[in-house]
C-alpha cells in the first residue's frame, strides 16, 4: 500500500494548473488569427505599413493578420484599446513617432508607449523631406535660412497640428538654424501639400509617400531629406547633412507593440516574424514605393530607441513652450 501526502498532491495540482498552460500557450502560438491595431484610417502611413506587414507575416506566423482602423485622438483611441487588451500576443498596435509626441504635448494622455505596451520590433523609417514652393526662389536648405533671416517670422511654414512630428522638424530645423518662422497648421497632409504649391506656405516637412509624386512632376522642390541617409524613393535628393545640418534625423518610424505583461516566448516569434515580413522582396518593392525604408530593431532595441526619443522631442517640445518645462 502506498501511502499519499494530500499536501503533496495538491501542491502538483496546483502546479499542474498553472505551469503548463504557460508552456503550451507559448509553444503554440499563435493558433488563431492576431488582430493588429492602426490608430489612423484606411490610406494612412500606418495602415499601409500595417497592411504590408500583415501580408508579410502571416505565412511566418501561419495565422491570418486582421488589419482593423480604431482612428481617433491621435491614435489614442487604438493604443487605449490595445494597452487594456489580454497580454496573449493576438492584439497588436503599430506605434509612430507621432504617438510619442502626443504623448509628450499631452502628459494627461491614458496610455504611454514606454509603460503600457511591450515593444516588440521597430518596423522602419518613412523620410520627412523640406520642401518648398518653386516660386519662392529657394533651391537649398542655405537660401532658405538666409531668406528667414532677412524675413523674421515671415516664412511660413506647415504642420498636421502643434506637437505632430512636421511641426516639431521645422521647430527644430529654426532652433538648430537660428530663424523665426511662422507656423500654419493644417487638418492633413494633403491640405499642407496644396497650399505649397499654390504658394501659401513657404515650405513643410512632409512624409515622403505624400509628395513623391509632386516632386517628380516639379510641383514642388525637395530641399532635403530629414533623415540619417537618402530615400530610396528619392536619391536624388541629398540629406540634410549633406545640405549643411548634421545630425538632423527626424524620420518617421513606425513600429509594432502589444500589452505590457506579453510572455517572452510570444515577443520572439512576433519578432521573427516582424523581421522576416518587412524584409521580404515584395515586402521591400512595396515599402520602396512608399519612401518608406526598413531599419528593423528587436524588442531591448525597440525600448531603448523609444527612451532616446522621447528624451529628444521633449526637449524639442519644451524649447518651444509646447510642455512643462
Amino acid at each position: 500500500m502506498f501511502l499519499i501526502d494530500r499536501r503533496a498532491v495538491s501542491l502538483l495540482g496546483l502546479a499542474a494548473m498553472v505551469s503548463p498552460p504557460r508552456a503550451f500557450a507559448a509553444g503554440a502560438y499563435p493558433s488563431r488569427p492576431i488582430h493588429l491595431i492602426v490608430g489612423f484610417t484606411a490610406g494612412a502611413t500606418s495602415d499601409v505599413i500595417a497592411r504590408i506587414f500583415a501580408q508579410g507575416a502571416e505565412p511566418v506566423l501561419g495565422q491570418q493578420v486582421v488589419v482593423e482602423n480604431k482612428p481617433g485622438a491621435g491614435s489614442s483611441i487604438a493604443a487605449e484599446y490595445v494597452a487594456r487588451a489580454a497580454k496573449d500576443g493576438y492584439t497588436l498596435f503599430v506605434p509612430a513617432l507621432s504617438t510619442l509626441t502626443d504623448e509628450i504635448v499631452n502628459p494627461d494622455r491614458s496610455t504611454r508607449l514606454s509603460r503600457d505596451f511591450s515593444p516588440i520590433a521597430l518596423l522602419g523609417n518613412i523620410a520627412i523631406v523640406l520642401i518648398v514652393d518653386p516660386k519662392a526662389n529657394v533651391h537649398s536648405v542655405a537660401e532658405l535660412i538666409a531668406l528667414a533671416k532677412s524675413k523674421p517670422g515671415q516664412v511660413s511654414y506647415a504642420s498636421v497640428g502643434a506637437g505632430t512630428l512636421p511641426h516639431l522638424a521645422a521647430v527644430l530645423f529654426a532652433q538648430r538654424a537660428g530663424i523665426q518662422l511662422l507656423h500654419v497648421p493644417y487638418p492633413g497632409s494633403p491640405q499642407a501639400v496644396t497650399d505649397v504649391m499654390a504658394g501659401r506656405i513657404t515650405m513643410f516637412f512632409a512624409p515622403a509617400s505624400s509628395i513623391i509624386g509632386q516632386v517628380a512632376s516639379g510641383k514642388v522642390l525637395a530641399l532635403a531629406t530629414a533623415a540619417d541617409k537618402r530615400s530610396g524613393a528619392l536619391p536624388d535628393v541629398p540629406t540634410m547633412a549633406e545640405a549643411g545640418m548634421p545630425n538632423f534625423d527626424t524620420s518617421l518610424w513606425l513600429g509594432l507593440v502589444g500589452p505590457t505583461g506579453m510572455p517572452r516566448p510570444v515577443i520572439e516569434k512576433l519578432t521573427d516574424a516582424a523581421q522576416k515580413s518587412m524584409q521580404a522582396p515584395q515586402s521591400a518593392a512595396a515599402l520602396v514605393k512608399q519612401g518608406y525604408d526598413a531599419h528593423y530593431l528587436g524588442p531591448d532595441q525597440f525600448a531603448a530607441f523609444i527612451k532616446s526619443e522621447y528624451t529628444r522631442w521633449s526637449a524639442v517640445a519644451r524649447a518651444a513652450g509646447l510642455t512643462k518645462a
